[in-house]
Order: structure tokens, then C-alpha cells, then sequence
């Protein structure tokens, strides 16, 4: 069987292992399509062939901005690296300068957008990049449809130079470099080999319970390491691929395609919480006490039947009634979902994991291909709080100030053209995360902050505010918190209310309040609703981190806005220059 040492190889495997009639399944025009294995590398074998008539050489760059998940994607990914050139993911959601900034740093030649909306930002600064041609998947006038590259690579005569290119792809060769979205200043690009990546792939798999045949439904940003290694590994386990048609349809699909594996970051995990915590406060009666029963049982849960028989029993109850609704929300079929990017609040891996719908955190960056540690609801390596133990090959330490560090053949060649960032982050083989953490008697990481994001205030006292921010957003009247203070007297936070759901509970109670964000954030009555969940936080942390003062923000952060990274993190620069009036008026009114 032939082996795996690079990223194109993976469909190759799966054809000669347990090819599939659905290994990628896009929905277009209201009708799921599904691509056979066999389809798969016949298009991208054409689309090779036609960037070797276009004269893409070894190391060409070639950016793919999608948004949304589809099989195009991977016919192009496939296509372009068995040429020897590298991939250029770039996140749909940029604004125009991050877009031209991008594909001047990478040099990139050629381009494959999505659709109309990508196409339009591309258009307004492509005279001012080095790309020679724009394709695109959906059929758009005026721009090239990427089905062409098809008709001009039928010609099979030049297959034996492609074959050629391919084999002279090394394992250690560059195959992608992906541009962090970053909280501050410029992306960085991150040089990612196959073999970072292979090696990866190899690594999770062993701690995910796939079977052929499976399906998952694929809604997390492509371009985004954590989503894209996910689907590697369900290639290389014959993993029946659906997208997701978009974020707002994640529910319609799920019941569609009832996959048995998902993967998800905490912010979308919470909202779904959310979602069904509000529908349970139209509840009423037996059913409503039946309901926050089951959840209140969920908190306490804990794996492999920690808690014994009566608990136990009474959890079978639980699902039986109550739990089950939430798996039919799913599917039906889910048997684990993967979580990556951010800690999950631990309350949430609790209650879901009492749903049977266990969550298994995962931790990484796009630095480390992305996979550190990984949890498996399998063989004991699934602790609550935790993000698993370090995945095979990987080694985890501590440094002396608490921050994670890291060696394997995971960690990236370096960033693209900056050896300088590049050695601020290495110490040896160690790659230095960023992130705090602690490795318990067992093996088990647990993340406690982000090294840059613990601040000093003016009294030398040393605050984390992710330890805040946390809870607090477990808090169905908060939606996004970011705690300030540096170098100041006290903490302090700047508050996103969760607009949908004060609208329902203003309604609710008949309170004398507008509905516009403005009227709703000015509001002392909202005021002093999130005062109490703000002191109901402080009482479990010392009087030196208790948030003293907060001002609601009038917007949602989105990632349109600045707010937010494409992965849902919060950009903290930006955040405090966009409301340094409201920061001012807390510190110096």
C-alpha cells in the first residue's frame, strides 16, 4: 500500500484503501453532490496539468479564499501541491488591505475565490499584487471560471512531467503557509511542511474513534489549521466529508447528514448552550423542573462512571428524557465532538458530556500543524478542564514562568521571510506558545491564560483576565467581556450584552426599555442586571482582581468589525482603541 509522507498523498490512500462514493459532498442549488475519491484526483490530476501548462513552477504560490467549505477547495489544495507549489489559505473575512497585504508578502500568482462577494475585494487591489489570473468556483461574469483549468488539463500529454513534479515533493518541503490572523500588527506567515502536517494527521488519528464509512459535517473555517488537518485525517480514514452550506444553516445540516463526529470552538459551543437555555425558559411546570434537573446533574458529571451506580442511574434518567432532544438537535448520530482554538469553560464539557455528547478539547496553534495534545474518550485520556495529553512524538514542558512549550515534528519550519520572529519563538527545538499552563499528575494540560494577556495594575498586583472573562461568559446576559487594567488603580471590563437575549428577557418583564443596542446598552436597568452577575463573579476571586467598574458596549463585536479574529478570539488592541472614550470615562471621568 502506498505510504503517506505528503499531504497530496492522503486521496491516493484513501482510493487504494476504502475509496468512497461521497469522500467530498457539497450542497448546490438545495441538492447534496457527492464526489467520489476516484473523481476527486481526476480533477485535481487535471488541474495539475493545467498549471503546469500555465508554467506554475516548484514553490509558485497560489492563494485559495473560500467562504465557505467546499469541494473545490480540496480539488485545488490537491491540485496545487502535487505540482510542488504551496497553497496560500486566506481567511474570506479580511478586509481588502490584510488581502493585499497577504498576497504581496507571499508572492502570490494565481488566486481561486469562492463567489462574487470574495471576487469584489480581490478586484479592488489586484493591480497592486503580483497574480496574473483570478478563477472562481461559483460561475461569475467576468471572472474565469476555475472549471476551465478542467478543459485544459484533459490533455493528458503532459501527465508524465506531472508525474515527474510529484515525485520530486519531499516530505520536509514547504507545503503551505497560512497567515495568523493575530491580535496585534501585521499576519505572520506561519511555513508549515507536509510532513508538519502528515505527521499530525498520523498522530490524531490515533486518539479520534473514526470508522469508514462515517460521516462529519465540515463548518469551521478551512483555512484555519485546526478544520483543515481535522479533514486530512478524515480522508485518511475514509471519512465521508459534507459542508456546511453556512453558519446559519449548521442546524438544518446536522439534521441532514447525521454525522457521527463534528468539530467546533467554545464560542459556538456556548452559543448553542445558549440557544437551548433560552427555549427552556418557555418551559413550564413538571417539564421545566424536569429540564433544569437534567442540567443541574449534567454539571456534576464526570467520565468513566466516576460518580458511581446512583448517579449514574439517575443520569440514564436524565438522557432518557431530556438529553436525547439535544443529541435529535445534532443528528442523532453524534459520537464525540473535537474542540480547538480556546479553552472550553469546563462547566460546558460537564453538561455536554452528560448529554452524551462528549466533548474532547483539543490544544494547539497554527505553529504546531495544529495538534499539541488531544483528549480520547477512549483509554482514560479524557479529564474535564483539561485538553488532553500530549499527542505522540510531541513533547510538552512548563518553562519557569509557566508558559508552554513544545518540540516535534509538528512544530513549523519558521515564519515566511521574517527569521527574526522566527527566533524569538524557538529555543532550540522548543517552540514557545504564548500560553500558560499546567501539566497535572497524570499527563493531563490544563490552559490557565495567554502569557501577553496577564496584566500589572498601578499596585503591582499581577491579574489574569481570561479567569474572568471565562465565567462571566457563562452568563446569559453577557455575550463578549474583556477585562482591562494594565497600569491601572483597579480591573476593570468592557461589556458586549447579548443583545438577543436581553431583547427577550425586556419583553418578558415589561421593562420601559427601547429596543435598538443604544437604548439597550445606556440602560440602568440592564445596568444593574449584569452588576449582579459581575458580583456574583468577584466573590470567587481575590479584592485586587475583582472588576471594580464596567461600560456596556452599543455594538456587537463581530469580525466585520475589528473585534474579532476569524477564529472568534478577541482582538484586544483593537477593542480598547475602538471604546478608549468608554475606557476613559471608567478611569478618568
Amino acid at each position: 500500500m502506498a505510504e503517506v509522507t505528503r499531504l497530496f498523498d492522503f486521496p491516493y490512500y484513501q482510493l487504494e484503501n476504502a475509496p468512497l462514493e461521497g469522500s467530498l459532498v457539497t450542497k448546490y442549488n438545495g441538492t447534496w453532490v457527492k464526489t467520489s475519491t476516484q473523481e476527486y484526483l481526476d480533477k485535481a490530476n487535471a488541474l495539475s496539468r493545467a498549471l503546469l501548462k500555465l508554467g506554475v513552477k516548484k514553490d509558485d504560490k497560489i492563494a485559495i479564499i473560500s467562504s465557505t467549505n467546499r469541494t473545490e477547495w480540496h480539488i485545488v489544495d490537491i491540485g496545487v501541491l502535487q505540482v510542488g507549489a504551496q497553497t496560500i489559505p486566506i481567511y474570506p473575512t479580511i478586509c481588502a488591505d490584510d488581502y493585499e497585504y497577504i498576497l504581496n508578502h507571499s508572492e502570490a500568482i494565481y488566486c481561486f475565490v469562492s463567489d462574487e462577494e470574495v471576487l469584489g475585494k480581490i478586484n479592488k487591489i489586484k493591480e497592486k499584487t503580483k497574480l496574473k489570473e483570478v478563477y472562481s468556483f461559483d460561475s461569475i461574469k467576468g471572472c474565469t471560471n476555475y472549471s476551465d483549468l478542467f478543459k485544459l488539463g484533459k490533455d493528458t500529454s503532459n501527465q508524465e512531467d506531472l508525474d515527474t513534479r510529484k515525485n520530486m515533493v519531499k516530505s520536509l518541503d514547504l507545503a503551505t503557509i497560512i497567515y495568523t490572523s493575530g491580535t496585534t500588527g501585521k499576519p505572520k506567515g506561519v511555513m508549515l511542511s507536509h510532513w508538519n502536517i502528515v505527521s499530525n494527521v498520523f498522530a490524531v488519528e490515533k486518539r479520534f474513534p473514526l470508522n469508514i464509512g462515517d460521516k462529519t459535517l465540515s463548518f469551521l473555517p478551512i483555512c484555519h489549521i485546526f478544520e483543515r488537518v481535522y479533514l486530512y485525517v478524515c480522508q485518511y480514514c475514509s471519512i465521508s466529508i459534507h459542508f456546511a452550506e453556512g453558519i446559519d444553516k449548521i442546524g438544518d445540516n446536522l439534521k441532514e447528514v447525521k454525522p457521527s463526529v463534528i468539530t467546533l470552538v467554545p464560542r459556538l459551543i456556548e452559543k448553542v448552550y445558549d440557544k437551548i437555555m433560552a427555549k427552556a425558559e418557555d418551559l413550564s411546570g413538571f417539564k421545566k423542573s424536569l429540564f433544569f434537573w437534567a442540567v443541574k446533574l449534567g454539571e456534576k458529571f464526570e467520565p468513566y462512571k466516576q460518580n458511581g451506580w446512583w448517579y449514574e442511574l439517575k443520569l440514564s434518567i436524565a438522557r432518557k428524557l431530556i438529553f436525547s432532544k439535544w443529541q435529535e438537535a445534532l443528528g442523532g448520530n453524534i459520537v464525540f465532538m473535537a474542540s480547538g482554538s480556546a479553552a472550553l469553560q469546563p462547566r460546558l464539557g460537564h453538561i455536554f458530556g452528560a448529554a452524551g455528547l462528549p466533548i474532547m478539547e483539543c490544544y494547539g496553534l497554527t505553529e504546531t500543524s495544529p495538534g499539541v495534545t488531544v483528549s480520547d474518550r477512549r483509554d482514560n485520556t479524557w479529564k474535564i478542564g483539561y485538553v488532553g495529553k500530549a499527542l505522540e512524538g510531541v513533547d510538552v514542558k512548563i518553562a519557569d514562568d509557566g508558559e508552554i512549550l513544545c518540540k516535534g515534528p509538528n512544530v513549523m519550519m519558521g515564519y515566511y521571510k521574517d527569521p527574526e520572529k522566527t527566533a524569538e519563538v524557538m529555543t532550540g527545538d522548543y517552540f514557545h506558545t504564548g500560553d500558560k499552563g499546567e501539566i497535572d499528575a497524570d499527563g493531563f494540560l490544563k490552559i490557565t491564560g495567554r502569557k501577553k494577556e496577564m496584566f500589572k495594575t498601578s499596585g503591582g498586583k499581577y491579574v489574569v483576565p481570561t479567569l474572568l472573562e471565562n465565567d462571566l461568559k457563562q452568563s446569559r446576559f453577557i455575550e463578549q467581556i474583556m477585562v482591562i487594567g494594565e497600569g491601572e488603580k483597579m480591573p476593570a471590563a468592557l461589556v458586549q450584552p447579548n443583545f438577543d437575549y436581553l431583547k427577550e428577557w425586556i419583553n418578558k418583564k415589561n421593562h420601559p426599555i427601547g429596543n435598538s443596542l443604544k437604548e439597550i446598552a445606556s440602560s440602568e436597568i440592564v445596568h444593574s442586571r449584569i452588576q449582579k452577575e459581575i458580583d456574583k463573579c468577584n466573590s470567587k476571586f481575590g479584592k485586587w482582581e475583582q472588576i471594580k467598574l464596567f461600560k456596556l458596549t452599543p455594538e456587537v463585536w463581530s469580525i466585520d468589525g475589528g473585534h474579532l479574529t476569524p477564529t472568534l478570539k478577541m482582538r484586544r488592541s483593537i477593542i480598547q482603541e475602538k471604546y478608549s472614550g468608554l475606557i476613559e470615562q471608567i478611569y478618568r471621568p
